[in-house]
């Protein structure tokens, strides 16, 4: 309290005559409180408050609501040195995720098992050099709006793709096209 007093005594005088307001006014609702309780006249207690709380769990309360952050602060340091309490986690704004579920082996298997594939890409990973003609004039028809130049471009940049998102079917028959004329293919 005294250094509370110090820190802000320093500072400009406006701060210092709130901070005096502020104590003389604490002092008189704790005088007037005491009156109050002295008098025995009692208030009921809020709905959905206990309605039988221990007169020291009742002081140590009404004590730590008097206090200021400075105090706070160092009140929460004593207790954790002397309880021995780590740092308590600091919580995401929107609260705890829920964890994965964890599921049985079998689950997974069969999941992985309904995962068909169902589109396929088509690589020209190489080719033979004897039958490069011939393969250039395959891409050119395959490909549209490609000419001889382009064609042969693409076919000595490979490993490319041909062509993707096709079904199985269609894959194979370009796959075997291809093959025919000295490519390389894999399907991935």
């Amino acid at each position: 309290m005294i250094n509370t007093f110090r820190l802000i005594s320093r500072q400009n005088p406006h701060q210092f005559r709130q901070f005096h307001k502020c104590i003389i006014r604490r002092a008189e609702s704790a005088t007037a409180a005491a009156v109050t309780e002295s008098t025995s006249i009692s208030r009921p207690p809020p709905s959905g408050a206990d309605k039988s709380v221990d007169p020291k769990i009742d002081k140590i309360a009404n004590d730590i609501s008097a206090l200021n952050l400075i105090e706070v602060a160092q009140l929460s340091d004593l207790l954790k040195k002397r309880l021995n309490l780590p740092d308590a986690p600091v919580m995401p704004i929107g609260g705890f995720a829920a964890g994965p579920q964890v599921e049985a082996p079998e689950e997974e298997e069969e999941q992985t098992q309904k995962k068909v594939q169902t589109s396929f890409t088509v690589k020209l990973t190489g080719f033979d050099d004897k039958q490069k003609v011939a393969l250039i004039k395959e891409i050119k028809s395959l490909l549209p709006d490609t000419n001889l130049v382009q064609a042969k471009k693409f076919v000595e940049s490979a490993p490319t793709i041909v062509k993707a998102d096709l079904a199985k079917e269609e894959a194979e028959k370009l796959k075997d096209s291809l093959v025919k004329v000295g490519a390389k293919i894999e399907i991935v």
